[in-house]
């Protein structure tokens, strides 16, 4: 049935939109392209798991706690990492490698201490109800998902297009020099900026555990590559096309699988969305402007 499926992507595609948001944002504001977001999403799940399982915290709690808990690791990795190769002005592309060796060492660190094997939330954590609308089958937990992704979507565009925060974080991102000349708290902005994003990410990797019912050491992997995949398609920075990309994806990925098959499902969400850079090299909404150091 389309309508179910529609469904169906509609809720996948939200939670990659809430992990390229992370992504985009960072790279945006402090103009990194930080490959260790891949796992801090998993670490968000692995938080949220342990939360429930040992602290026994309801679902809300387990989200929230994964929420500031991957936070707080954002901040940890700016100002062990990133922090001071801004401070030498190192090349852009030195913090993309430096963030390789965090993604490998928190890989290896949580394989270490929980296994490589699937582990699950706690039966029960997840409401099984549904709402049957005709031929229409959604899952509390679908529901949960997408009005959380949306909300979440909603607050970030909203704090960045009217407040006077969002007006510093994108003068940021037009040149961080002029930024700190004008009075703005550029490192400060900085730390906010690396908390949100890999926030954002632990609680999308915490989305996906529940929708996949599997929460494994390498999990950040596969999504990673789609979320380096969406800010291209959508424009490197722009949080509109980081939405519509992770939406994009979701909906062809689920469909393919639908209609074609499940092998085919990478092949075609990247196929389109090659396709789209064909014609739109820069992304949907990407621009040739330079950022100004």
């Amino acid at each position: 049935m389309l309508e179910q499926q529609l469904v169906n992507a509609l809720s996948l595609g939200c939670v990659y939109a809430l992990f390229a948001l992370g992504f985009t944002l960072i790279f945006g504001v402090l103009g990194v392209i930080n490959l260790s977001h891949g796992a801090v999403f998993m670490v968000g799940a692995y938080a949220a798991v342990e939360a429930m399982a040992v602290l026994g915290l309801p679902l809300w709690a387990g989200l929230l706690f994964a929420f500031l808990f991957c936070g707080m690791l954002g901040l940890l990795i700016d100002f062990l990492v990133l922090r001071p190769l801004r401070a030498r002005n190192a090349p852009h592309l030195i913090p993309m490698i430096a963030t390789i060796g965090v993604a490998i060492i928190l890989n290896n660190g949580i394989q270490g201490i929980f296994g490589a094997q699937n582990i699950r939330f706690p039966a029960g954590v997840v409401s099984e109800e549904s709402i049957n609308l005709g031929s229409l089958h959604l899952t509390a937990l679908e529901l949960g998902i997408i009005l959380l992704s949306f909300a979440l979507m909603a607050v970030l565009l909203l704090v960045l297009k009217r407040t006077q925060l969002g007006r510093a974080l994108r003068a940021i991102s037009e040149s961080p020099k002029a930024a700190h000349l004008l009075g703005i708290n550029v490192e400060g902005l900085f730390y906010m900026t690396s908390f949100a994003a890999a926030a954002l990410g632990g609680l999308a990797g915490v989305l996906i555990g529940l929708y996949s019912n599997a929460v494994f050491p390498l999990m950040g992997q596969p999504i990673l590559h789609k979320g380096i995949a969406v800010i291209i398609l959508g424009g490197m920075g722009d949080i509109r096309g980081a939405l519509l990309g992770g939406l994009f994806l979701g909906f062809a990925e689920v469909l393919s699988v639908a209609y074609i098959g499940s092998t085919m499902r990478d092949a075609v969400g990247f196929g389109l969305l090659f396709l789209v850079l064909l014609l739109r090299p820069k992304g949907l909404f990407g621009t040739l402007q330079e950022r100004k150091v």
